[in-house]
């Protein structure tokens, strides 16, 4: 549904964007991860063609956003990280306005705007003024609005940004419900739990360049491999005598949390965690629990990217 392919941004000497290559098939919600100044916020805008790129494509359906812009517009909802809102309108006169600039018909306006209150839980404030919402409800509006034109595909730029636990929890929801209504969701945040939580695929991009992309689990599996192995045995003592002495593992040790765990890392990165089993069923030791350790998402970003803005 989404696709660049080597896409570049550049001001002057200043490289923004270098070879973006990324896939989001019809359906997921990919979550878009990295620090600032990584290249995210100018990849957004180039998809949904508030800029030009400077080399590579990007489609969005099969559109170029070269050559496609009009159409590409009528596909796609966006919710940047800072939207205007007007403070004098209620909400229901905001979402009837924004009916309005994308020619929906007036006698189709009150069934829409009131399917959309629905979904985003503001029909409770459909007379209030905008200007008085939180900042979570302020979200749902924009996501509301993002919605008018009933688009294949939304991209948001930090949709949970300020917001409170509570309200990140209601946003993750509305997400999911419009992914079961077949939307294609494009996100950037840097509350990686919540991303962890919700997404399917992710992709890291830091310095203007992707250093990882994949489902959740692809990345968190392929990181977990590099980490700890946890392991309990039938004698402890004995177990971390004959692992420290190997030389196929690189570290061992007792868990300070749990004494009765003990963890290794591979002197391999790659290795298979059954050399474990096997040091220690040569060593005459019983293994009663042997696990890698896996990596949450902030953890993978931690060690994807080095902090390096540009």
């Amino acid at each position: 549904m989404i696709r660049t392919h080597n896409l570049s941004k550049t001001y002057g000497e200043f490289e923004a964007l270098r070879g973006i290559s990324l896939t989001v098939e019809a359906g997921d919600i990919y979550g878009f991860i990295g620090p600032n100044g990584a290249g995210k916020t100018t990849t957004i805008k180039i998809l949904t063609t508030l800029l030009e790129p400077t080399g590579g494509d990007a489609s969005i359906d099969g559109l170029s956003v070269w050559e496609q812009k009009e159409e590409i517009r009528g596909l796609i909802g966006y919710m940047p990280d800072a939207f205007g809102v007007y403070p004098d309108m209620t909400v229901n006169e905001y979402l009837h306005f924004f009916a309005a600039a994308y020619g929906i018909p007036r006698r189709e306006r009150q069934g829409l705007v009131d399917g959309l209150l629905e979904l985003t839980d503001l029909t409770y404030k459909e007379d209030a003024l905008v200007d008085s919402l939180s900042k979570g409800m302020q979200q749902r509006l924009g996501l509301a609005r993002a919605l008018v034109h009933d688009p294949k595909v939304l991209i948001l730029d930090e949709p949970a940004a300020g917001l409170d636990p509570r309200a990140r929890v209601e946003l993750r929801e509305i997400l999911r419900e419009l992914q079961r209504m077949g939307k294609t969701i494009l996100l950037s945040s840097h509350i990686l739990s919540e991303l962890q939580d919700i997404c399917n695929r992710v992709g890291i991009i830091e310095r203007g360049v992707v250093v990882a992309e994949g489902s959740v689990d692809e990345i968190l599996d392929q990181l977990s491999g590099r980490g700890r192995i946890t392991l309990r045995s039938d004698d402890d003592a004995r177990a971390l005598e004959l692992l420290t002495a190997h030389e196929a593992i690189a570290s061992a040790g007792t868990d300070a949390d749990e004494p009765d765990l003990l963890w290794v890392t591979l002197a391999d990165p790659e290795g298979d965690l059954a050399v474990v089993s096997r040091i220690l069923g040569d060593g005459g030791v019983g293994l009663r629990y042997l696990a890698r350790e896996r990596v949450s998402l902030e953890e993978a970003f931690m060690r994807l990217t080095k902090g390096l803005v540009q």
